[in-house]
């Protein structure tokens, strides 16, 4: 992706405080539930997790799995598999994949239930904690997982506040915490991808701007995506792709000007509901 014109530096005091709470908690905790998106794995993973989690057991979630390129997410699962994380692709809206994360936490924590066993503990349930960034989907797995709406959910980054047990059966209880975001974008790029899957606030951003990135980035990476969706000649330049779209699509202001904003907006309101097609921000 090229550079963008936009500087993302977002770092709200709440997230301090969070990184600090997660240090105290992660003492009480046998596993790390880690969320990510799996259209940008690595941009969408916290770089303090690694270092907060070492000596725990890791599993790494690729949610919106059904959004992403499946090549590319294959790459990325061998790619953290051989880290030695256990990985689970899936769709957090989905109950289907909750027996599977189940086993998995049962498998991947089976050295602490036989030491437990072994010290005449039984029952005792493993304790996860479960992390993400904002938006990432973590308090929509929570909910899916336990069955019952016990988190909180929203798609405005920030929602989740505070933290709480929540006891999925005998075998499971879960230590939900406040996504953690990015506390420096080093790298742009990073900084871009996040707010092209709606990880940071539309608000605070140039949608525009925004737009024009994600059209260079389809047209290099996903030719034919943008020509298909819209009907439209993508070989322009990206100026004129987006023009293109906002005279198919009737984005028209009030004086029959075209409406750029509106296009822009919609171009990134279906790349993020996957009505472009499976597509990934980033390859392993």
């Amino acid at each position: 992706m090229n550079e963008t014109k936009t500087n993302f530096n977002w770092y709200p005091g709440h997230m301090t405080k969070a990184k600090r709470q997660m240090q105290e908690d992660i003492k009480l905790i046998d596993l790390v539930v880690e969320l990510v998106d799996a259209r940008l794995p690595q941009s969408s993973r916290n770089p303090d997790i690694d270092e907060l989690g070492k000596n725990k057991f890791r599993l790494i979630l690729m949610n919106k799995n059904d959004l992403a390129d499946p090549k590319a997410t294959e790459g990325w699962t061998r790619y953290f598999e051989e880290k030695g994380y256990a990985v689970v692709c899936l769709d957090a809206r989905s109950k289907n994949y909750m027996n599977q994360i189940h086993n998995v936490i049962m498998d991947v924590c089976k050295e602490k239930i036989e030491r437990d066993r072994k010290r005449g503990i039984k029952n005792r349930p493993v304790r996860a904690m479960v992390v993400g960034i904002p938006n990432v989907g973590k308090s929509t797995f929570i909910n899916s997982f336990a069955g019952k709406a016990v988190a909180k959910t929203g798609n405005k980054p920030g929602v989740t506040k505070g933290k709480q047990w929540i006891r999925l059966n005998k075998n499971v209880e879960l230590l939900d915490t406040p996504g953690i975001l990015w506390p420096k974008f080093e790298d742009q790029t990073v900084g871009l991808r996040l707010a092209l899957v709606g990880s940071i606030n539309d608000d605070i951003l140039n949608i525009d701007e925004l737009a024009m990135e994600l059209i260079r980035y389809l047209k290099a990476n996903y030719p034919g995506a943008l020509a298909a969706r819209y009907d439209i000649e993508e070989e322009n330049e990206d100026a004129q792709v987006l023009l293109a779209i906002a005279k198919q699509r009737n984005c028209i202001k009030n004086g029959g000007e075209l409406d750029y904003a509106k296009a822009a907006i919609l171009v990134l309101d279906e790349f993020r509901s996957g009505k472009l097609g499976r597509i990934s921000l980033e390859m392993a």
